[in-house]
């Protein structure tokens, strides 16, 4: 049947052209032709494509019922959830009461090893700063004397830079000599 419709088909494709091409035809033979095409192109394709249709819209039926299925599912376990949550909602009050009691038992406790534990700081800090305190004592005692004795130290310089003359210079620098020719056993100006 198939080839029957196609070489009908092709043989009406090919004569249309041929018979209205004669000239100048009336409306209703110039017409005739592709309206007669058209219903055989309708023919032939609702032929072929019944079953690929069919299947299409099997298919898409399918699925859709599927989708409603699940939105029905989905649907069901929401309102599951919501009557959950209107129960909870019920027993929020009780629960944030509870809560509360608990948040503050626990605070105090907080409050009170806060208290210890600033104390036991406070008593650290404490002794820290007297350790300091002292350490600071030391170090500015030792300071003072250390730049004490500097200070003595340039004083006496000065001394002797004030007191020894030229000839004081020459006599120490010629006992030196003598000491370092002797071997080096007597310190200078000290005698020989």
């Amino acid at each position: 049947m198939s080839r029957i419709a196609a070489a009908l088909l092709v043989a009406l494709a090919g004569a249309s052209p041929a018979l209205s091409s004669g000239g100048e035809g009336d409306l209703a033979r110039d017409l005739l032709w592709p309206g007669l095409n058209f219903v055989l192109l309708l023919a032939v394709l609702v032929y072929f494509a019944r079953q690929p249709i069919r299947d299409f819209f099997a298919t898409r039926h399918g699925r859709i019922r599927g989708e409603l299925d699940s939105a029905a599912k989905a649907l069901s376990d929401a309102e599951a959830r919501h009557a959950e949550w209107q129960r909870r909602l019920v027993l929020l009050d009780a629960e944030m009461a509870r809560i509360r009691n608990e948040a503050r038992e626990r605070a105090e406790a907080e409050r009170g090893h806060i208290l210890a534990d600033a104390a036991a700081a406070a008593e650290r800090i404490r002794n820290d700063a007297r350790s300091a305190v002292d350490q600071e004592l030391r170090r500015a005692r030792e300071d003072l004397r250390r730049e004490a004795a500097e200070l003595a130290v340039e004083l006496a310089a000065e001394a002797l830079r004030s007191r020894v003359t030229d000839a004081d210079r020459s006599r120490l620098v010629d006992e030196f000599i003598q000491t370092i020719e002797r071997g080096g056993s007597a310190a200078p100006g000290r005698g020989a």
